[in-house]
């Protein structure tokens, strides 16, 4: 398979391509793009603590009741004033002296007076006996004629003031009712309704308890609200009448509607600021992620194996664009990690055809050659080609499973010194006699680092092994280690043989990659030693590479492989 196809997949029932994405996550489906889930619990975010703010300023039962509460005191200050003046000046004593009583031909108009320069206010005086003896909005006209002037019509709100009043009322009806002054709702729409009870005014007033008749409030269908208050008329101490004062409180309703008014402009003026913010929010967030899902869903299905991830998104500068490049560098691992492995197979195929191409001709040749001695060297053949397939299976299998040990191993702490210690004297107690020496030289005590220790040691038999293979007789394999200025240690192999050609320092560690002795047999090595130690050195963050060492006039006299690996 060339470089940069896509690799093979199992086959599969159903869509494929873009068609699989979007059958994949029906979310990400073009028509239900327009409110997103994430936008959807932004607005719900945002807007839920906003709504219970205004909901909760809306309420403004508190401060409705305390301009109510003033309104009646003001009310009752007024009607007092009413009564002291009619008690003074529209009362008539009796002959004898003890008693007194209203006269009406002077209450009527001294009511009227009373009451003239007062809008929205209608003044009624009741005897003790309860008859009504004047009303401020009825008098005589011209001929003797009765003229009614009722309370002015309730003031004309507007659209907006009713939608708000709607609003506001249907609001309220949900919310529970806080302690204040009652407002009843009559059917008359005059709203005068309303007389107290005379006896049990004067009973009060007789035994100056200084209890106060309680205040009527009510609203009447027309949306008018309508405060009386009752004040006992007196003369001498003596209770002669009652006096109810009716007011038009339009202007609690105007002071209560302007500050509703003004809490839902705001709240109007905070929800599209809300909305806003939630959209751009969604769009920085909700919909870079959306792509970055596609884009997988685009890695998954094989159609993104070069530029899958928008580049607007890894150059964001913020989250999302360091979740744009980890997902665009875990890509391009995986599809360099699946080319390797095509690589690999087709390295693998090519090794293991060679030995079996040598044993299907020897086979072949075997069966027309009747002399013994070349059916003894064919079977010889034979038997080193199955040799050399069993070190390249065993070296494939080892070199596959590599990563995945090593990811399911925790490093630890390798003492390094004690490690190459450890080699040093178990190769002087199995070294054969002319056999090169493996010896120790300059080593930084304590030095340690984090790796896995069997795989570590793996690394290092290879690379004695490989100098052994290229050491003179009883040459010395030298081992040494130092701690590096970056926070690694540097683990060093050197032979005394006749170095790496030139060109050729990268090379050796490519897989299947040869380069033996003079006098050697072929097929005694798979040539993946070195590519399997530089696979667990790489697995375990650290480096490997390979130099030419040179005496004192320049000439190469060894080679030197180099561990880097992270100082625990």
């Amino acid at each position: 398979m060339p470089d940069g196809a896509a690799p093979p997949r199992a086959a599969a029932a159903g869509p494929t391509g873009a068609g699989a994405v979007a059958a994949a996550t029906p979310a990400l489906a073009p028509g239900r793009r327009l409110v997103s889930p994430f936008l959807r619990r932004i607005l719900l975010v945002n807007a839920l603590p906003l709504a219970l703010l205004v909901i909760g300023l809306l309420y403004l039962d508190q401060y409705q009741n305390g301009l109510m509460d003033a309104d009646v005191a003001a009310l009752r200050e007024q009607a007092r004033i009413y009564a002291g003046a009619l008690g003074e000046s529209a009362v008539q004593q009796s002959a004898s002296g003890d008693h007194a009583a209203l006269v009406p031909d002077l209450a009527r108009p001294l009511l009227y007076r009373l009451t003239d320069p007062t809008p929205f206010a209608q003044a009624r005086l009741f005897g003790p006996d309860g008859n009504l003896v004047a009303d401020s909005q009825v008098r005589e006209g011209q001929g003797g004629a009765i003229v009614t002037e009722p309370l002015p019509p309730p003031a004309n709100s507007g659209l907006i003031s009713s939608i708000v009043g709607w609003f506001y009322d249907h609001l309220l009806a949900w919310a529970p009712s806080a302690d204040g002054i009652p407002v009843r709702q009559i059917n008359k729409a005059d709203g005068s309704d309303w007389q107290p009870d005379l006896k049990a005014v004067l009973a009060l007033r007789g035994n100056n308890t200084g209890q106060e008749v309680p205040p009527y409030i009510r609203r009447t269908p027309d949306g008018r609200l309508l405060v009386t208050v009752a004040e006992p008329v007196t003369h001498d101490n003596q209770t002669v009448g009652m006096i109810l004062l009716t007011h038009d409180a339009r202007r609690v309703d105007q002071a209560v509607f302007s500050v509703r008014f003004s809490i839902l402009g705001l709240f109007l003026v905070a929800l599209v600021l809300t909305v806003l913010l939630s959209w751009y929010l969604a769009q920085t967030i909700a919909r870079p992620i959306l792509g970055l899902a596609i884009a997988a869903l685009a890695m998954r299905e094989g159609h993104g194996r070069t530029g899958a991830v928008p580049a607007s998104l890894m150059n964001r500068g913020d989250e999302i664009s360091i979740l744009a490049r980890a997902l665009s560098d875990s890509a391009a691992a995986l599809w360099g990690r699946m080319d390797a492995i095509e690589r690999f197979a087709a390295d693998v195929s090519h090794e293991i055809k060679n030995p079996l191409t040598s044993i299907r001709s020897a086979i072949e040749t075997l069966r027309r050659v009747e002399d013994a001695g070349k059916r003894r060297n064919l079977l010889g053949i034979m038997a080193e080609d199955v040799m050399r397939l069993d070190r390249l299976i065993t070296d494939i299998s080892d070199a596959s499973r590599v990563d995945a040990e090593i990811s399911r191993s925790a490093p630890e702490r390798l003492d390094i010194v004690a490690m190459l210690g450890a080699l040093a004297d178990i190769d002087d107690a199995t070294r054969q006699p002319g056999a090169p020496m493996l010896v120790v030289g300059q080593l930084q005590p304590g030095l340690a680092v984090a790796a896995v220790e069997g795989r570590l040691v793996q690394v290092l038999g290879n690379l004695i092994g490989n100098a052994r293979s290229f050491s003179p007789p009883n040459g010395r394999i030298v081992l040494a280690a130092h701690g590096a200025s970056d926070g690694m240690v540097e683990i060093s192999v050197a032979d005394e043989g006749p170095g790496i050609p030139e060109g050729k320092l990268e090379s050796v560690f490519e897989r299947f990659y040869s380069e033996r002795p003079q006098g050697e047999s072929f097929g005694k090595h798979s040539g993946l030693g070195l590519s399997i130690s530089k696979q667990i050195v790489e697995a375990l963050n650290g480096r490997i590479h390979a130099e030419n060492r040179h005496d004192a006039e320049g000439r190469v006299c060894g080679a030197r492989f180099v561990i880097t690996l992270p100082k625990a």
